[in-house]
């Protein structure tokens, strides 16, 4: 019987409050992670919306710039204290010596989008990391446990052959899966069939060409066939009709009947089947229609707003999904991390427009503090503006008398401004 002190000493340890797996069975538990990936990278390499898609959302998402800050409790991250040189970033730009860290981020997130999760391998000389290696997710299996939840993965290798990792050894990002808590799901999983009947559809049409354009039909004879001639039948048939070139010749058939069961193109609905996987897919990724280029109405205006949103939608959120497993789980690995965070620069185009009018804004505040009395570098330093020199109000010019006699603004708000200045200083 499990004691009160059992209880206690399993609760000091890191381990699963409730088992998440059971205790029967294999130690090593096979999933449909195999297949699935096969499938969803070959449906990368043969629908082009899917791979359009996978190809943009990396391509936004690996450049993006890292950059190294001291732990602060500021708020302000432009007042952060940035490390320009730590191991975590010389291993960051270059996880191995075959890869670059863009093309090695751009190989984690395509696994990521195409099955939902992602492995990197961390490799130490002692206890210190010196190469990540990315792996294809569904050659990881989970070693479940009960207890601990987790003892480590096994990667099985093209020819078989099972690696044994350590959990410390392993870094997994993934999109939970509500159905398995130690694997992933990505939006590819949900379009699987469609993206299956697009491939086909594919295939169909090419077939269609490749039989002569009339595929579909049934060579009826009024006896059985010695095999010499069932052969002699097929050979004579395939080099008088197969392929484009004898598309629609007469076919002149002894002692046979042709039967004709094809489909047309009409009949299929080719053009609608290929079609629908398509917005399914945008679908499954949120994705901007703009961004594929498959809208009409396409101007600078929602051309920049798709960019917009596919910056906000998109790169950021798998950049901050990014961010919490490093910090949590890689960075402290290293030395010091536990006291620095990685952060990135903000991937979202510049909208020249909205600038111009923060620095107005920020101009105009800025100006109204120094009147009121306060520093002129302090005000610069709150208003988030440039470092400037004060060299003083220049001396106020006669103002040109308006229509109507008045004095225009610029010389005595000037010298108000120089008054004010000048008192406080």
């Amino acid at each position: 019987m499990d004691t009160l002190l059992g209880k206690l000493t399993r609760g000091l340890r890191n381990s699963a409050p409730v088992p998440y797996a059971g205790r029967s069975g294999t130690l090593f538990d096979s999933t449909a992670q195999g297949s699935i990936g096969e499938r969803a990278y070959d449906a990368y390499g043969s629908v082009g919306t899917l791979f359009a898609i996978v190809h943009q959302i990396t391509d936004a998402f690996a450049p993006v710039e890292w950059h190294l800050y001291q732990k602060t409790s500021v708020r302000d991250k432009k007042r952060r204290k940035e490390i320009p040189n730590h191991p975590f970033l010389t291993v960051w730009d270059m996880p191995n010596k075959f890869m670059t860290g863009v093309q090695f981020r751009e190989a984690c997130q395509q696994h990521l989008d195409l099955v939902g999760e992602t492995f990197f391998i961390l490799v130490r000389a002692g206890s210190v990391i010196i190469e990540m290696w990315p792996v294809r997710p569904d050659r990881m299996t989970p070693v479940k446990d009960p207890d601990a939840y987790l003892l480590g993965w096994v990667y099985k290798g093209p020819g078989g052959e099972e690696v044994p990792l350590r959990t410390e050894d392993v870094i997994q990002i993934k999109y939970p899966n509500p159905s398995d808590p130690y694997r992933g799901m990505g939006p590819v999983q949900t379009v699987l069939s469609d993206l299956d009947a697009s491939r086909y559809a594919a295939e169909w049409n090419r077939n269609f060409f490749v039989n002569g354009a009339t595929p579909g039909g049934i060579i009826k004879v009024d006896r059985k066939l010695r095999d010499d001639e069932f052969n002699s039948l097929i050979r004579r048939w395939r080099a008088q009709h197969q392929g484009v070139a004898n598309a629609h010749r007469v076919a002149v058939l002894e002692n046979a009947e042709w039967v004709d069961t094809k489909f047309t193109m009409e009949d299929m609905q080719f053009a609608q089947l290929r079609e629908l996987p398509r917005e399914l897919i945008r679908e499954a990724f949120a994705f901007p229609k703009a961004m594929l280029g498959t809208v009409d109405d396409v101007n600078r205006a929602n051309a920049d707003a798709g960019k917009e949103i596919m910056a906000e939608n998109q790169t950021i959120p798998r950049l901050l999904r990014w961010k919490e497993v490093i910090n949590t789980w890689l960075l402290p690995e290293f030395a010091n991390g536990k006291n620095l965070e990685a952060d990135f620069d903000d991937p979202t185009p510049i909208n020249h427009d909205q600038l111009n009018n923060e620095r107005s804004s920020q101009s105009t505040s800025a100006r109204n503090l120094v009147m009121a009395g306060y520093h002129p570098e302090d005000v610069s330093e709150a208003m988030g503006l440039p470092e400037m020199r004060w060299v003083g109000i220049p001396a106020a010019t006669p103002a040109q008398p308006s229509e109507n006699g008045d004095q225009g603004q610029n010389g005595n708000d000037a010298s108000s401004l120089f008054e004010v200045w000048e008192g406080g200083k």
